[in-house]
């Protein structure tokens, strides 16, 4: 099982490679595109932040690394899959902007991967809608920092769980169809 790299390793991968992206950007752009079917590339950011003139990572950088992760959780049976957002020291403003950025970014990737109409079973279809409500979302609307935390615990494993099934719809179901042709 492929660890993801620490948040800091991507900011300054992210850095040196000139991206303007966060980390929960970067990871939700880069699980939709998995997510959705696109292919798994080592020049993933240039598919993901849709720029074919951004340098591919190193092999073995963070970024490197962030990609060889996320495709082995999204392969795992055991639904080992984590998001990268921000860090669990930030203050809960921080990490509630940063997943509702990993939404937005997943959301991109996906579409830029799957098409237009990706062939998606209702709970997928759900999903998506219920990711792309998410992703208009503001961390303002929050109010008890008690209740607060619940909450985001409770969204990003909803989050989780429903890239899970999106990849399932988009590429795990499309490899069963094809062996059972």
């Amino acid at each position: 099982m492929s660890e993801l790299p620490v948040i800091n390793d991507i900011v300054q991968a992210s850095q040196s490679l000139g991206l303007g992206a966060s980390p929960a950007e970067l990871h939700g752009g880069l699980t939709g595109w998995l997510a959705g079917g696109g292919a798994d590339l080592q020049a993933w950011p240039a598919k993901v932040l849709a720029d074919d003139n951004m340098q591919t990572p190193e092999p073995g950088s963070a970024l490197d690394r962030l990609r060889q992760a996320t495709v082995a959780q999204l392969e795992d049976r055991d639904f080992a899959f984590e998001l990268v957002l921000a860090d669990a020291s930030e203050p809960l403003q921080a990490r509630t902007d940063a997943l509702f950025e990993w939404c937005r970014a997943f959301l991109g990737g996906f579409g830029l991967a799957s098409g237009k109409r990706p062939a998606l079973s209702e709970e997928g279809e759900e999903a998506l809608q219920d990711l792309a409500r998410l992703a208009q979302a503001s961390s303002d609307q929050f109010d008890s920092a008690d209740e607060d935390e619940d909450a985001l615990a409770e969204i990003e494993e909803f989050v989780r769980v429903a890239a899970l099934l999106l990849h399932g719809d988009c590429v795990m179901g499309s490899r069963h169809r094809q062996s059972l042709n």
